[in-house]
């Protein structure tokens, strides 16, 4: 008995569907347009609705849109009738996603969506549908071949859907100007949000800032780092920066300490800056390089200028702290 090519029945199934979502390229037209300045505009929530596997596909439209700062839920259309009819304002957009567009169970949500003058958004391939017609909003889906072995279980259908909607969701994040500084306020944990942190994000500023006068003595270094907790000073001069002293510049300087010394003798003078937008990842990879615990951030105004003032440090710890390895 020949054994079944499991690789070769999913390689025709990814090749069916891939061809098949070509087909979306034709449905980018006035109503797409439409729905996004009808999203843009809402002034209050955009709620997604669906039956099956079309109502997961809504949840994960939803979902992004949320993730974008768009605010967004979705909502079962067999549970409208129950009570949850009352989540849905009059200034919310109801999206609903229904390939074949007859779902029975969507009945009671479009009811009562056309009953208060909720804009509609529908989402199907028939265009005589009930769903269309009760949409303001009408998405026309192109009749797509399913790619499993009946023809008939939601593959093709759903992903081109879902491509729709993302590729909608883009479009809206460009007219919203979504950028990474934004994308991280919604995704603060996970990977995502520790990659996308700067270090303007964590960065040591105000009173906790260890810094020292050069005038003064290693005694007085000493006890800044102490009291700092960070394991060095910076050294002004006129309020610019002319060097740094580690705890492990003291340590190895033991031998030729004196109460009274100057700090100027034991800093280091060519302490390493980076800008406050640097990812945090690559303030991390400087410091691993160069085999230091801390970088300093100068104020905008002397980025570029040889003398620099301190605005900030960034430290090893604290970048540890946020999970950034």
């Amino acid at each position: 008995m020949a054994k079944t090519n499991y690789i070769k029945i999913a390689k025709k199934a990814a090749a069916i569907q891939i061809s098949e979502l070509r087909k979306v390229n034709r449905i980018f037209d006035k109503n797409f347009v439409q729905a996004i300045n009808v999203i843009s505009n809402c002034k209050g929530k955009i709620i997604l609705s669906g039956q099956g596997k079309s109502g997961r596909i809504a949840a994960k439209i939803s979902s992004t849109l949320s993730s974008v700062g768009i605010p967004s839920f979705f909502i079962h259309p067999s549970e409208t009738s129950h009570g949850d009819s009352g989540a849905i304002e009059k200034k919310d957009v109801l999206i609903v996603v229904s390939y074949s567009g007859n779902t029975t169970e969507l009945t009671g949500i479009l009811k009562y969506a056309n009953r208060f003058g909720i804009k509609v958004i529908g989402c199907a391939s028939k265009k005589d549908s009930m769903l269309l017609k009760a949409s303001d909003i009408k998405i026309l889906l192109p009749k797509v071949r399913e790619a499993d072995p009946t023809g008939m279980v939601p593959t093709s259908s759903t992903t081109l859907t879902l491509l729709y909607f993302d590729c909608l969701a883009v479009a809206l994040m460009n007219k919203m100007k979504f950028s990474k500084d934004k994308f991280k306020i919604f995704h603060a944990g996970g990977n995502i949000g520790k990659n996308l942190l700067l270090v303007k994000d964590i960065m040591i500023t105000g009173k906790k800032l260890p810094t020292i006068n050069i005038n003064k003595t290693i005694n007085d270094a000493v006890k800044v780092i102490n009291q700092k907790k960070l394991g060095l000073v910076v050294v002004l001069n006129k309020g610019y920066v002319k060097g740094i002293i580690t705890d492990g510049d003291c340590r190895r300087a033991i031998k030729d300490l004196r109460k009274n010394n100057k700090i100027e003798k034991f800093m280091s003078r060519k302490p390493l800056f980076v800008s406050e937008n640097l990812p945090a990842p690559k303030a991390l990879s400087i410091m691993s390089e160069k085999k230091i615990t801390s970088l300093c951030v100068p104020t905008e105004k002397t980025l570029n200028k040889k003398n620099k003032k301190i605005k900030a440090i960034v430290h090893v710890h604290r970048i540890l702290d946020f999970g950034i390895k």
